[in-house]
Order: C-alpha cells, then sequence, then structure tokens
C-alpha cells in the first residue's frame, strides 16, 4: 500500500524495491503479489494506478523468471485487458493508464518471447483493434535474461574442497594421497546424489503434468448423468494423486534454492494441480470452491467472470471497436511526471448502502401499500445482477 499511495507525491522507490525484496524472499511471493498488483491497477484514482504499473514494472526487472511466470498467466493477463477495453473498464480508465499497460505488454512481448501467452494477449488487443499501432519504446535489456554460465564439474565447485584435495595431492606422504583418494569418494558420491535428486525432481514434474492433464480432459468430458461408475472412480483416485503430489511439491519447493531455475517449474506445477482439484470439487463433488487467497479479488467488473477458464483469454466479441475508436497513443514517450502536490482523491465508487439491500426484507412486514416498492427494488437488483454492475460481496 506504501508503495502506491495516493497521497504519495512521487514514486517511493524505497518501498517498491522493498516491495520487490519481499516477493523475492517469500515461497508465494510472485502469486500474492500479481493479486495486489491487479486490484491496484484497476483502481479508479489515476495516480494510484499508474503507481502499481510502476511497482509491477520494477518486479518484471527484479524478481526474475518465477514473477514473470506469474505475469505470463491468463489470470493475470486478463485482469490488465479489462484496463484497456471499453467492454469492460476502458471507457473508465484514463488514457495515461492505458497507454502504460499496452507500452508494458508490447515491451515483455519483444523481452520476454518465451512468455507466450502475453504475446497471444497483445496481438488479440491489435486483433480487435484496441491497439492501432506498436508503441515506440526503446527495447528494454534488464528483462532479457543473461546467457546460462558454462556448466561446470559439480565435484569441483567447493572451493575449499577443491584446495585441500589439491594440496593433498602435490604432497609425496602416502598418508595424504589416501586422505585425497576418500575425499574424492566422497564428492563423486555427494554428486551422485544431486543427480539423482534431480532426475527424482523430474520425474515427479512429468508425473504431476501427466495427472494433471488426464483430470482435465476428464472433466471436459464428464457429464452427471451419462458419465460411468468407473469413469468417477478413475477421477476421484486421479484427484486423490494429485492431492498426495500437491503435498510432495511443497516439500520439493522447500528443499530448492531461490535462485535454483527449476523452483519456477515446481510452483507452476503447483499451480496447476490447486486448479485442477478445485475444478474436481466443483464439476464432480458440487462443492463451491474458491480457490483464492483472502486478499482483493481480482476485478470482475463489467460482467461476471468468475465461471471463465482462467487458462483462455476474456472473450472481447461483440465490441464495437469501430464506435468508439481509442484515441492514438503518444510514439515511445515516456509517461510525464506525477504532479508535485498532492492529487485531489476523487470520491470511492459508488456503492449500494444497506437499506437498498435490505429493502425486500423489510417490504414483507410492511402494509400492502409498500409491497410494489418492494417488487421495484427486488427487479432493480436483478436487473444489476444481469448487467455485471452490482458490487460483489467481499
Amino acid at each position: 500500500d506504501k508503495a502506491t499511495n495516493p497521497s504519495n507525491r512521487q514514486e517511493d522507490w524505497e518501498y517498491i524495491i522493498g516491495f520487490c525484496d519481499q516477493i523475492n524472499k517469500e515461497l508465494e511471493g510472485p502469486q500474492i503479489a500479481v493479486r495486489l498488483l491487479a486490484h491496484k491497477i484497476q483502481s479508479p484514482q489515476e495516480w494510484e494506478a499508474v503507481q502499481a504499473l510502476t511497482v509491477l514494472e520494477a518486479c518484471m526487472k527484479n524478481c526474475g523468471r518465477r514473477f514473470h511466470n506469474e505475469v505470463g498467466k491468463f489470470r493475470f493477463l486478463n485482469e490488465l485487458i479489462k484496463v484497456v477495453s471499453p467492454k469492460y473498464l476502458g471507457d473508465r480508465v484514463s488514457e495515461k493508464v492505458k497507454t502504460k499497460v499496452i507500452e508494458l505488454l508490447y515491451s515483455w512481448t519483444v523481452a520476454l518471447p518465451e512468455e507466450s501467452k502475453i504475446k497471444d494477449a497483445y496481438y488479440m488487443l491489435k486483433r480487435q483493434g484496441i491497439v492501432m499501432f506498436d508503441p515506440v519504446i526503446p527495447a528494454d535489456r534488464t528483462l532479457i535474461p543473461s546467457p546460462p554460465p558454462r556448466p561446470k564439474n559439480p565435484v569441483f565447485d567447493d572451493e575449499e574442497k577443491s584446495k585441500l584435495l589439491a594440496k593433498l595431492l602435490k604432497s609425496k606422504n602416502p598418508d595424504d594421497l589416501q586422505e585425497a583418494n576418500k575425499l574424492i569418494k566422497s564428492m563423486v558420491k555427494e554428486d551422485e546424489a544431486r543427480i539423482q535428486k534431480v532426475t527424482k525432481r523430474m520425474h515427479t514434474l512429468e508425473e504431476v503434468n501427466n495427472n494433471v492433464k488426464l483430470l482435465n480432459e476428464m472433466l471436459v468430458h464428464y457429464s452427471k448423468e451419462d458419465s460411468s461408475e468407473a469413469d468417477r472412480e478413475l477421477m476421484k483416485e486421479l484427484c486423490e494423486r494429485c492431492e498426495t503430489k500437491r503435498r510432495t511439491l511443497f516439500k520439493l519447493a522447500s528443499e530448492t534454492e531461490d535462485n535454483d531455475s527449476s523452483l519456477g517449474d515446481i510452483l507452476q506445477a503447483s499451480d496447476n494441480l490447486s486448479r485442477v482439484i478445485n475444478s474436481y470439487k466443483k464439476v464432480v463433488e458440487g462443492q463451491v470452491v474458491n480457490g483464492e487467497v483472502d486478499l482483493p479479488a481480482m476485478s470482475v467488473a463489467e460482467g461476471d467472470d468468475s465461471g471463465r477458464d482462467l487458462n483462455t483469454l476474456i472473450d472481447l466479441a461483440g465490441l464495437d471497436v469501430a464506435s468508439a475508436p481509442p484515441p492514438p497513443m503518444p510514439p515511445a514517450a515516456l509517461a510525464p511526471a506525477p504532479p508535485a502536490e498532492i492529487p485531489i482523491l476523487p470520491p470511492p465508487p459508488q456503492t449500494f448502502p444497506p437499506s437498498r439491500g435490505s429493502s425486500s426484507s423489510q417490504a414483507e412486514a410492511a402494509p400492502a401499500q409498500q409491497s410494489s416498492t418492494a417488487n421495484s427494488l427486488s427487479l432493480l437488483d436483478e436487473e444489476l445482477l444481469c448487467l455485471g454492475t452490482k458490487r460483489r460481496s467481499p
């Protein structure tokens, strides 16, 4: 909140860098961070949204592959699309915020070609006419990963052991040579244990991906009336396996160093497991599963997207871009500096007073002459629900 506080006179880089550091320290830092940022980016206060985009840009430069993986999911990209699309929030968001979102998306398509979903999202905006031309901005070299270091023999990675081994091998004392032989065997044994650990991890990830894929396919074709008992039993068994593997992945993640490139794969697999388990509980068991951390939810303004598949981009079909063409973006211009004075905060988004929500129950006990009023309010509530403009309960 301090990094995006609307009362800040300018970007507070101390808190922005602190936010990045916290993401890198926490196991689920990237997942939590993108949810918080999505909420702030969709703020009705322009200055708060601009600061949130600055924080997002800083995180992309400082938080590495794990954060890139989270931003590169349709779950988060859909929230950015809502900001620029007139079908969702685009008509209420300032041009400054929309321009910055488009510039960020384009810069990531150039600097992070391996994140294919970012490219899919950007080119969908171009096909829909929301983005008329690519912004002219310099390539961000800070996002381009450096080439991997030349592989070394892990046996000699330990500098102290390597020096000791060299010293023992130079000695003419038979005891030293025997000690050197023992040290070499010990180092080789450590390397074999490391290789075994890597192999086990790869096998676990492969098994997780296969289980997730199979259960997803069965859920797609599941029918409460037509699916056989054998299919139900198999899906139940797969879900139980996924539950077990989720605990295994959590243990793997806790044993993996933060700078290990495989950590991103482990967290991605864990996220996939959680999603398919929640899908099973909803589709087969009929449970109501939120599946989200108790944080400010990603906005579903202008239409309820709660049932939308988070593995796909949101639908912009039916968007009449010709009737409301987006203003041309300033080419390659950096975002102007924020005003020196504290910006005037606009009033908070309009919410419905409690009296409206309770009007139906009051009308039941009221005299007959008030029944028409209650009916009108009830119809209005239903209309608002259909339009997707009624605010969801926290």
